[in-house]
């Protein structure tokens, strides 16, 4: 029955889609293009240039636009919740396990088309594709993957997303049914939808460690996990952390994660969907990665339809 209602909930999903009004591309004059090299790629934007960025309003969602990618979002939220509830168990990695799978999409179509201006936020994607699949790859050998109704709920559920984020029916230049990409067409639109996920899953491990923290002290780290966050090369970590907190000098430092449990895995991988959360909020709000300071970083705002 829960598997029925789900694939109802699937075909519903895609049979409804926004008004052309909804899915516009979004203009960023204040975006700072930076050259990439080897040396200044993982390296935060100087002070000076985070001040001049922070005098500009951030941009807001168009509401329609905002209240849409909301429903998806938290819909599939629930429905995760519904098939996968918290009880203290192994369980719970499955769980984990299907919001992992989901979260994962790279969205490269600019690039693909020729754009050679996305070099360095395409950099940081690949390096926030590779954070998320460590974080599945630990699911799994928890035993997140191990039951194949999981495998095929997570599948089906990334699948329906990536199509959504990467190609949507809408009214183009006045013809109907044609195929429009999204994210090609107004990455604001996508980097939403992600930055609605991100959230999600940071209060979903909030919650989780809350609640269970003093029994995941008790077990082990799995060996993944100390290979990715102790004993693999950082130069990928510290790229996906763009929005970096500063030290007692006022220079951005580097997280540098302590492993003696598995509570603090999940610590780690809470904290880094919230470093994605941040990195998606900038892009959204300022098409810059670092349009703020991690101290100032809030959530996207929809903006009313009433104004232009």
């Amino acid at each position: 029955m829960k598997l029925f209602l789900f694939l109802t909930f699937v075909a519903n999903t895609a049979a409804f889609a926004p008004s052309r009004n909804v899915l516009k591309s979004y203009s960023h004059s204040h975006a700072l293009i930076r050259p990439v090299t080897m040396l200044n790629v993982a390296t935060p934007t100087p002070v000076e240039t985070l001040s001049a960025l922070e005098k500009e309003e951030p941009d807001m969602i168009d509401e329609n636009v905002y209240t849409f990618n909301k429903i998806l979002i938290d819909t599939v939220y629930n429905v995760i919740c519904f098939f996968y509830p918290v009880t203290g168990t192994k369980r719970d990695f499955a769980r984990f396990y299907v919001l992992e799978t989901v979260a994962r999409v790279v969205m490269h179509l600019r690039e693909t088309f020729g754009n050679r201006e996305q070099g360095e936020k395409m950099r940081t994607h690949y390096a926030e594709a590779d954070n998320e699949l460590h974080h599945l790859l630990i699911m799994e050998s928890l035993g997140g993957n191990e039951n194949s109704v999981d495998r095929f709920l997570a599948q089906i559920m990334a699948f329906g997303y990536y199509w959504y984020v990467t190609a949507k029916i809408t009214d183009l230049c006045n013809v109907p049914s044609i195929r429009s990409i999204v994210y090609f067409f107004s990455p604001p639109v996508a980097y939403h939808l992600s930055e609605l996920i991100e959230d999600h899953a940071f209060d979903t491990y909030s919650g989780y460690l809350e609640k269970y923290g003093e029994d995941l002290k008790k077990q082990p780290v799995p060996a993944i996990a100390t290979k990715y966050y102790v004993e693999d090369n950082p130069f990928l970590f510290d790229l996906f952390c763009t929005v970096k907190d500063k030290d007692e000098d006022g220079n951005f430092s580097n997280r540098r994660p302590q492993l003696d449990s598995l509570y603090d895995v999940f610590v780690n991988i809470r904290d880094d969907e919230k470093e994605h959360w941040k990195t998606l909020c900038n892009l959204v709000q300022y098409s810059d990665m670092q349009g703020v300071e991690n101290s100032k970083v809030v959530g996207t705002k929809a903006r009313p339809a009433t104004e232009k």
